[in-house]
């Protein structure tokens, strides 16, 4: 496949399902995304939803989520467990999957807002659990 920019949904649906393909395989976020995802058809529709909103400014259409609110409560059902090096492992996958397939405006823009969004989501996810009682 000849590199090229993301132009439209159907990139954004290609590099989420190549993307999340590899993630289910990885040791480490294979088994928390697997805990976690009930229905992974819905799943990748809605990220693609999501990309698709950040990459072409869609507005929020059908991706109305919370990503903090999300993660948060992912961080939860496997026991707090998430640390940075899964955001690190994330961003890899992501920006490899990006590099191997597309290049340009689109794609430079969607490593660089997983790298913002991976810094902040972790941050919020730290947050959350020193707010959170303790038993």
């Amino acid at each position: 496949m000849e590199r090229r920019d993301l132009r439209d949904r159907k990139d954004v649906d290609f590099l989420v399902r190549r993307f999340y393909s590899q993630v289910r395989e990885h040791d480490r976020l294979g088994p928390v995304f697997d805990h976690v995802v009930e229905d992974w058809e819905h799943h990748l529709e809605h990220l693609s939803d999501f990309w698709e909103m950040i990459l072409f400014q869609t507005g929020p259409g059908k991706a109305k989520f919370n990503p903090t609110k999300v993660h948060r409560e992912v961080d939860q059902k496997v026991g707090n467990e998430i640390d940075q090096a899964h955001f690190g492992n994330w961003l890899e996958l992501w920006f490899s999957t990006i590099t191997r397939y597309f290049e340009g405006e689109n794609a430079d823009f969607a490593i660089e807002h997983a790298r913002r969004m991976a810094h902040m989501l972790f941050m919020r996810i730290w947050e959350a659990r020193e707010n959170s009682p303790k038993n």
